[in-house]
C-alpha cells in the first residue's frame, strides 16, 4: 500500500484552526502574539508507537498560543526496530529507514510553514532518529533537539547482539557518540531523564531478559556530553516525554521562556479524527488499514452505557483515515473499531477537551490461549506512561491488578478476564485521578473492551 506524506506526517494543518471556540486567558493571548519567535515543532514517537502519544503535549502547546499549523507529529511507517539493524525484518525498520522518513517530515514541515529551521522532540527511539538526522546531514534544518528518555548509550552495553540499535557497543551508537562532544554543533540539545525509574536505563539486565547480568548502563545513560541534561525525578521511561513536568521543560527550552500554563485549555467545539493501523504478524505498524469501520458513542461517565445513537459512523478508505467526528468536550466516549482480521475493539475514553487529528486506533491483539474460556475480556492501557506500584493508584474492577510488576514501572497494560455471566455489566478503571467506566462485551463474539487512559 502506498504511503503518502500526509499519512506519515500527522497534525500539520490537517484540521482547521478551530480557534473560534477557544477563549484564552489574557496572559495566554499575549504569549500567542510572540510565538512567531518559536520554530515549528515536530514530535517523534518511540519504538512501536505512533503520533497519538503526543496528543496531550500538542494540546498543551496550543493552550500556550502555539498555532496548530506549526505543530506536527510523525508516524513512522514501521515503528518497531529490527533485532539486527543490518538485517531486514517484515514490518520493522532500520535506523536508515527512520532517518529517511524523519528527513522527509522535516522538509514537509518547513515547506508548510516557510520556516528555515524546525525543533525536534523525540521519545525514546525517536531520539535515535533525531540524532541520526542532525549528525548525518540534517543539522542545518534543526534548531533544537529534545531527547526524552532516549537510550543514548544503549539499553545494554554487551558483546552480544552487536547489530542491535540499542547496544551501546554497536556501530550505530558508537558512531553517534564518537568524539569529545556527543552532540552536533549548531543544534541546541536537551536530554530529559528519570531518576532511576526508566526501565531502559537500569544497571541489572532483569528487564531485558538477563536478570543478574550487569547491563553496563546506569540511570545516566540518556545524558549526552555537550547537551543540557535534566533529571525529572521519579518519572518512568515514557513520562519523561509525555508528563506535564516534561512539557514544561520542552516548551521552555524551545521557546526560551516559561509556559503561561501547564493545564490544557478546553475548546467549545471539538472534532476528532485519526488513522486506523494494524499489527500484521504481531508487529505494530502505522500502515493504514482500509475497510475498517469506526463508530463513536457518547457514554455515561458513571457506567459506560451508551447515550443514544452514534455521533459518528464511517469506514476507512485506502488512506486509513477516519472522522472527523464532532464530540461534546464534556462527554465520555466509546469508540468501536471493527478492523479486518482483528477483534472488535470497544475503546472507552475520557472526554476530549480539544480537537485532535491524531486519535489513532489499533485493534486489540487476536485472542490467544490465555483468553480461552473467558466470557469477557477487558484491557486497561496507559499509552503515555507505565503503571508504577506502589507509586500510582491503579485499580481495575475495584482491585489492584495482579499482572503489574512492582518497583520500576514496566507495564503499560493490564488485562481482566471474567466469566460470561459478567457480560453487560460495568467495570471501573482507576489510575490516580482518572476514572473511566467500561461495559463488558461477549468474548464469544470476538469482542474486547479497552479502557484507554489519557493521563
Amino acid at each position: 500500500m502506498k504511503l503518502t506524506r500526509r499519512t506519515i506526517l500527522q497534525g500539520v494543518g490537517t484540521l482547521p484552526l478551530l480557534t473560534s471556540g477557544l477563549t484564552l486567558p489574557a496572559r495566554a493571548q499575549t504569549a500567542g502574539t510572540a510565538v512567531g519567535e518559536m520554530p515549528p515543532v515536530l514530535f517523534v514517537h518511540g519504538n512501536g508507537d505512533h503520533a497519538a502519544l503526543w496528543m496531550t503535549t500538542l494540546w498543551r502547546m496550543e493552550s500556550n498560543g502555539v498555532p496548530r499549523s506549526r505543530l506536527a507529529a510523525l508516524n513512522f511507517t514501521d515503528p518497531l526496530a529490527r533485532n539486527d539493524d543490518t538485517v531486514a525484518m517484515p514490518n520493522r525498520s532500520s535506523t536508515e529507514d527512520q532517518r529517511r522518513e524523519l528527513s522527509e517530515a522535516i522538509k514537509a514541515l518547513k515547506e508548510r510553514t516557510g520556516a528555515a529551521r524546525v525543533a525536534l522532540v523525540g521519545s525514546s527511539r525517536g531520539g535515535n532518529a533525531i540524532r541520526n538526522v542532525v549528525k548525518n546531514g540534517g543539522g542545518a534544518d534543526v534548531s533544537h533537539a529534545v531527547l526524552c528518555g532516549t537510550p543514548n548509550h544503549g539499553v545494554f552495553d554487551w558483546e552480544d547482539s552487536p547489530g542491535s540499535e540499542f547496544n551501546g557497543r554497536g556501530a550505530f551508537l558508537r558512531g553517534l557518540n564518537a568524539g569529545d562532544s556527543e552532540v552536533t554543533e549548531g543544534t541546541a540539545f536537551l536530554t530529559l531523564r528519570s531518576d532511576g525509574l526508566d526501565k531502559y536505563a537500569q544497571a541489572d539486565g532483569r528487564l531485558v531478559g538477563k536478570p543478574g547480568v550487569p547491563t553496563g548502563i546506569t540511570a545516566e545513560g540518556p545524558a549526552l556530553k555537550g547537551a543540557t541534561n535534566l533529571v525529572l525525578g521519579a518519572l518512568d521511561h515514557r513520562e519523561v516525554a509525555f508528563h506535564p513536568r516534561a512539557f514544561r521543560e520542552i516548551y521552555k527550552f524551545i521557546a526560551g521562556r516559561e509556559p503561561v500554563q501547564i493545564a490544557i485549555q478546553p475548546e467549545q467545539q471539538v472534532r476528532i479524527s485519526g488513522l486506523v493501523t494494524g499489527t500484521p504478524g504481531g508487529a505494530p505498524t502505522n500502515r493504514p488499514v482500509a475497510g475498517a469501520s469506526v463508530e463513536v458513542y457518547r457514554v455515561s461517565g458513571e457506567t459506560g452505557a451508551r447515550n443514544g445513537e452514534p455521533v459518528y459512523r464511517g469506514q476507512t478508505g485506502t488512506d486509513g483515515r477516519w472522522g472527523p467526528a464532532e464530540v461534546d468536550p464534556t462527554s465520555y466516549l466509546e469508540i468501536v473499531l471493527t478492523s479486518p482480521g482483528a477483534p472488535i475493539t470497544h475503546f472507552y475514553r475520557s472526554p476530549f477537551p480539544r480537537s485532535s487529528d491524531v486519535v489513532h486506533l489499533r485493534a486489540a491483539r487476536p485472542l490467544g490461549q490465555a483468553d480461552a474460556g473467558a466470557g469477557a475480556i477487558l484491557i486497561m492501557i496507559r499509552p503515555r506512561g507505565y503503571f508504577g506500584l506502589p507509586r500510582d493508584i491503579v485499580l481495575l474492577d475495584g482491585r489492584e491488578p495482579a499482572d503489574i510488576q512492582k518497583g520500576v514501572p514496566t507495564d503499560a497494560a493490564t488485562t481482566l478476564r471474567l466469566p460470561a455471566g459478567d457480560v453487560g455489566r460495568s467495570v471501573i478503571g482507576l489510575f490516580n485521578e482518572e476514572r473511566i467506566a467500561a461495559r463488558l462485551w461477549p468474548a464469544s463474539e470476538t469482542r474486547v473492551a479497552m479502557i484507554e487512559l489519557t493521563n
